[in-house]
């Protein structure tokens, strides 16, 4: 079976301001850097309301229709901005998560990573905050659980930001495992250690400047074996590369080789514990060529696992 690449072009019809680093030049870099791999080319289609509604209320779903502008943009916050295509492209950034799952779900794909913008894990329950309006994941893993009859469904956050959107959403439901590590102090403020939800909630903070061999151990000595405890049917993944040291919005030093190894370790808990089944969301990455290089490096073992 094959990797899914799973994105559509409205992804390209989401337009933020002149100079925000959320912009549509990242889909263009990620996509570039995939070009030849020989993945499996899949439209992400609009999430429904009821997929949505199982982690937001419909008022947040009224809330971003109703904000959506006939032109120009319209700013939910100083971060958050909307266009006239970011409706559709929000609801296909969710809708790629659940064709995804139900995809691997299926054994149509091995794996599958979700090429799709704007991103989604800031988002919280009721608020549209950090370049993000539903939570992706979030919708994703309890699509996995309710449609699919799952009992547990993990989710992994290597992004240099806290997931506090996942957090806020999954952090009562003990069915969902939810780890994250990311630099600390740093926006958006949550995803301090004693955080722990219903006791499913996993935060690993790293400081500025943590470099690759801390964020290693962070992952070997802490996520892998909470994991590991867990037993998973599905893993899913928040996958931003800010946390590159030619980021421009973060400071946590990885490289491209970094994003490699999580990915494989990942891998290795998947083939051990939910037949390979993983889901891979793309979330940030602002330096153009640092995302298009760890992106490529994370499918390629997304793929090479999955072959």
């Amino acid at each position: 079976m094959a990797t899914a690449l799973v994105t559509h072009k409205a992804g390209y019809d989401h337009v933020t301001p002149p100079g925000h680093p959320e912009q549509v030049a990242r889909l263009d870099a990620v996509l570039g850097a995939l070009e030849g791999m020989d993945l499996t080319p899949v439209e992400a289609p609009l999430a429904a309301d009821d997929d949505i509604l199982r982690c937001h209320p419909k008022a947040h779903i009224e809330a971003i229709r109703a904000a959506a502008p006939s032109d120009g943009w319209r700013s939910l916050d100083a971060d958050t901005h909307m266009s006239v295509g970011t409706l559709e492209a929000a609801f296909r950034a969710a809708g790629g998560g659940l064709r995804a799952v139900d995809l691997v779900m299926a054994g149509d794909a091995s794996n599958a990573f979700v090429a799709m913008r704007p991103p989604g894990h800031h988002a919280e329950r009721e608020t549209a905050m950090g370049f993000c309006f539903f939570g992706n994941v979030a919708i994703a893993a309890k699509h996995a659980l309710e449609f699919h009859g799952l009992s547990r469904v993990a989710i992994v956050d290597f992004d240099v930001h806290h997931g506090n959107g996942t957090q806020d959403l999954v952090e009562e439901d003990a069915r969902i495992l939810f780890c994250s590590s990311h630099q600390m102090p740093l926006y958006p403020g949550t995803g301090a250690a004693h955080e722990t939800g219903v006791g499913n909630v996993l935060n690993v903070p790293l400081a500025d400047g943590a470099g690759s061999a801390a964020f290693r151990a962070a992952w070997e000595d802490q996520v892998i074996p909470r994991l590991e405890a867990f037993k998973p049917e599905l893993l899913i993944i928040s996958a931003g590369f800010d946390a590159h040291a030619d980021d421009p919005l973060a400071g946590m030093m990885l490289k491209d080789d970094d994003f490699a190894w999580v990915t494989g370790r990942l891998c290795d808990v998947a083939d051990a514990l939910c037949g390979g089944r993983v889901v891979s969301c793309l979330e940030g990455g602002y330096d153009l060529d640092a995302l298009g290089r760890s992106a490529r490096a994370h499918v390629e073992i997304l793929k090479e696992r999955g072959a």
